[in-house]
């Protein structure tokens, strides 16, 4: 049998204020092995960049079980959570959040400032990411000298510099369009295929998920299919 990557068991969560109660999910459970790259669908609104935030423990739970690459997360302080992510996950997210003033090399390297790398070894490791997405040649260039294609494929070295096991990409062609889209997934695709990455991307776009080993579909904070 395949490892499990990713287990999740009776999940659910609410956001509750003075006068509401939303429920973005609702009990679901499913297991995504090692290796796999699944797609993500549903509405807005669906559960879906939920599951992918309680995955990387960057939010936690009302209910239910959350178990990512044989870890628990309820007993961790936000120090321990932050390490378990910054070794394990690489997030990539929809808007690119790079930071304006800081060059593309300065801005994949920025995960290993939590590591222990001396400063020529964060420079070697972010250089090799930037070549792996191809942008070996723009490491000097600020985000505003970058297409927006070009952007998403920085924020990809930034998710893939300290070589995480599970890459959450959170609607990452959502702000490109299709040519810039298409480089995208092309690029996840590889890392899948060539280097076995576990990779869990949200999408609304049907053409995407065919890009992913397979696809699950979130309605109203409940999964319709495994």
């Amino acid at each position: 049998m395949s490892e499990i990557a990713i287990e999740v068991r009776e999940l659910t969560k609410t956001y509750t204020g003075e006068e509401f109660s939303v429920t973005a999910l609702d009990g679901i459970s499913l297991s995504i092995p090692k290796g796999d790259f699944v797609a993500l669908m549903g509405p807005s609104g669906s559960g879906k960049s939920t599951l992918l935030h309680l995955v990387a423990a960057m939010d936690m739970p009302t209910a239910g079980e959350v178990k990512v690459l044989g870890s628990r997360f309820e007993s961790m302080k936000d120090r321990e959570l932050a390490r378990w992510r910054n070794t394990h996950v690489g997030f990539v997210f929809q808007f690119f959040n790079l930071i304006p003033v800081l060059t593309a090399l300065e801005n994949v390297a920025l995960p290993l400032n939590l590591t222990t790398l001396s400063h020529a070894e964060k420079q070697k490791h972010a250089k090799t990411a930037l070549n792996l997405v191809g942008l070996g040649d723009r490491i000097d260039h600020l985000p505003h000298q970058l297409s927006g294609g070009q952007q998403q494929r920085v924020a990809v070295a930034r998710a893939l510099v300290t070589d995480p096991d599970l890459i959450l990409a959170d609607e990452p062609t959502g702000n490109l369009d299709a040519s810039s889209a298409q480089e995208v997934l092309v690029l996840l695709q590889q890392l899948h295929g060539d280097f076995e990455k576990t990779i869990v991307m949200v999408t609304h776009d049907s053409h995407a998920t065919q890009f992913a080993s397979r696809t699950l579909h979130l309605e109203k904070g409940r999964l319709l299919d495994c």
